[in-house]
């Protein structure tokens, strides 16, 4: 198939635009209640359950959640690895989802690309990085001659920060940062219109995070790309997202833009992830409270839970009653302080207050009184227990059980000091005794 064929093919099933939202803006990618189940009957997972979210062409959509809440299954989902159990998937106003034709699936994947987590599993260790990179110019046969795709190739490659001659090696010679590049690479010489990028720089040092960061930056603004951007740490997310989603336990909680979000965090799991966000400052680090978020806190028995606009392209997943509670603080305009420092200085709450006085009171108290209160008048520890245990050992042995019995606990102490060391006394002369039979016969 020739490239004019591929590109006559696109345009015919693919429009050259996306529809328009309220506002004016090109919807490139859509989700609307999206459902993804792993396992059947009993056995079965819901690893997502009814995602909704729009990605608007030429913006860096950010998704976040803690480990195992269904970041990477929404984005393998996008790619179609995953299968939907419900919803569906648009792209451009077309559904990719489910069962679609051969045509249009080969356009999808040309279009959308993805930059996988672990750089050194997603990559083909017996090949070559030209073949790596020019695995997809194969299958679409993007190249009018070999020149062309050399040319491709090599271009690509340096726009990365490689060298043409590393186009001979494989990925076992490269470092994480270097096979991280080339895997973007791979997926930039495709020219798509949406990547996927999950979790890109997670597994980088953190000297290389900014060099990988800054080149998505450099080709989305060459390319006008489009970016699922998959991540953990909002702290990366909030300078180069436009707009960020919050997922929890594979449900959308809260859609906003980056600096909306991180002002006016409405719901309970966003305020804890922004808590958790460490604090250059080691002194200030050490005085932060962390917000735990619980979500018994919500009751869902009668008030059923929706995904909601509150204003300000801001959408949070909530009851009528939480809805208008976010409503109001949004409303009020006063960002919401999500992270809080404790003032080492200030006095502490009369409970604590009151404990704290308690333990110096204990702790305070002589030995006399220590003795008389807790400890049995016949409880003394005498000397004379751990003399008596050195010379008759097992004896001492049987009066530490018998002490710990009626719980004459020093008493027990003195007896099991005197009968350990006259073992050891014991096993000493044992010793040398036989030595000197040994040395005797010989």
């Amino acid at each position: 198939m020739s490239q004019e064929k591929v590109k006559g093919a696109r345009s015919s099933i693919l429009p050259e635009h996306g529809p328009l939202d309220e506002n004016g803006r090109e919807v490139l990618l859509s989700l609307k209640n999206v459902d993804i189940t792993f396992g059947k009957g009993d056995d079965a997972v819901r690893a997502v359950q009814d995602a909704s979210f729009d990605i608007y062409k030429g913006e860096t959509f950010s998704l976040v959640g803690e480990s195992g809440s269904g970041k990477t299954t929404v984005g393998r989902a996008v790619i179609r690895v995953n299968p939907l159990a419900a919803g569906e998937i648009q792209y451009k106003g077309v559904r990719i989802s489910g069962k679609i034709s051969h045509a249009l699936d080969r356009e999808v994947i040309r279009n959308v690309q993805m930059v996988f987590q672990d750089p050194a599993a997603s990559l083909n260790e017996r090949a070559t990085v030209d073949y790596i990179i020019s695995e997809g110019l194969y299958n679409f046969h993007l190249f009018e001659n070999e020149a062309d795709r050399v040319h491709k190739v090599e271009t690509m490659i340096e726009e990365v920060g490689l060298l043409p001659e590393h186009l001979t090696r494989y990925p076992h010679e490269f470092s994480g940062g270097q096979r991280q590049r080339i895997g973007i690479a791979r997926a930039m010489v495709m020219e798509p219109e949406l990547v996927v990028a999950d979790e890109p720089i997670s597994a980088l040092d953190v000297s290389i995070r900014a060099q990988v960061l800054n080149l998505m930056k450099k080709f989305q603004e060459e390319k006008g790309l489009t970016y699922l951007f998959i991540a953990h740490d909002l702290s990366v997310v909030r300078f180069i997202s436009d707009r960020i989603g919050v997922i929890y336990k594979g449900r959308i909680v809260e859609v906003a833009e980056a600096e909306e979000l991180f002002n006016f965090p409405l719901h309970p799991y966003t305020h804890s992830l922004i808590s958790a966000i460490p604090i250059p400052d080691p002194k200030l680090e050490k005085n932060k409270v962390l917000f735990t978020y619980d979500p018994s806190v919500h009751d869902y028995s009668e008030d059923k839970p929706e995904f909601v606009c509150i204003g300000h392209d801001h959408y949070v997943y909530g009851n009528k009653e939480e809805i208008e509670r976010y409503k109001a603080i949004r409303e009020a305009g006063l960002p919401v302080k999500a992270i809080t420092i404790r003032d080492p200085n200030a006095p502490e709450d009369g409970t604590a207050a009151e404990k704290k006085k308690a333990e110096e009171k204990a702790l305070a108290a002589s030995v006399r009184e220590d003795e008389l209160l807790i400890h049995p008048a016949r409880d003394t520890g005498n000397i004379w227990y751990m003399i008596l245990s050195f010379f008759l050992p097992i004896l001492g042995l049987i009066a530490m059980a018998v002490f710990n019995h009626f719980h004459h606990f020093r008493n027990a102490k003195a007896c099991r000091k005197g009968a350990v060391v006259g073992l050891i006394f014991l096993a000493a002369i044992v010793v040398i005794f036989l030595l000197l039979i040994v040395l005797a016969v010989i």
